[in-house]
């Protein structure tokens, strides 16, 4: 890669983080492109080179947070494990990922702007939806081995989901609380294993 090119990327980033600061100090409609270009230290037209718009720009950051999504490590149902293991190490992963501060950031942002708008909250519940599919698939495989029982699959992977991150997700995003701490995620975990298995599991013979 050039010094030409690594100049680019470090100025495309810049406006990134700028328009992370600028949107959720001000909000989406609120912030100008201008304001984004003063600071990150660029001029207008360097901003407009990488983002057309204000619109385009934000759908960047909504897809750096999509990305850090799909950043934890996907599992695959194994037959042979526990069920309690297999969910624990995808449950760990994602309360590791829910606690990280940039990935807040972008939750933060990617909320604020969708709150006055119902077309950009679709857009974002629904790629949001998505990114959590891989729980659901998950929960199917299990039950078709016979060691869950016969609920919707996409309704249990969004009930346990939601009984993380009524913990690890939203008091952090509505309340800016601090993430939770190593023995809070094992607690949080362990609890919603607890509660999911006892509802779903088959009892094994």
């Amino acid at each position: 890669m050039t010094a030409p090119q690594r100049l680019t990327d470090r100025k495309r980033e810049a406006i990134i983080q700028a328009a992370i600061a600028e949107f959720r100090a001000n909000g989406f409609d609120i912030t100008s492109m201008d304001k984004i270009a003063a600071t990150a230290g660029v001029s207008k037209r360097t901003v407009y080179n990488h983002f057309p718009s204000k619109e385009e720009l934000f759908a960047e950051i909504l897809n750096q947070l999509w990305t850090r999504l799909t950043a934890v490590e996907e599992m695959s149902y194994r037959p042979d494990l526990p069920l309690r293991d297999q969910m624990r190490l995808m449950f760990q992963a994602k309360l590791q990922m829910l606690g990280d501060d940039n990935f807040l950031d972008l939750a933060r942002v990617a909320i604020a702007a969708t709150i006055h708008s119902p077309e950009r909250a679709q857009h974002m519940v629904a790629r949001m939806g998505e990114r959590e599919e891989d729980l659901t698939v998950w929960i199917r495989a299990a039950q078709l081995d016979g060691r869950l029982k016969p609920v919707d699959p996409a309704f249990a992977a969004q009930q346990i989901q939601g009984m993380l991150k009524s913990f690890a997700f939203w008091p952090q995003i509505s309340m800016g609380l601090t993430g939770l701490s190593p023995e809070m995620q094992t607690t949080v975990v362990e609890s919603a294993l607890d509660m999911f298995l006892a509802c779903y599991q088959v009892c094994e013979k």
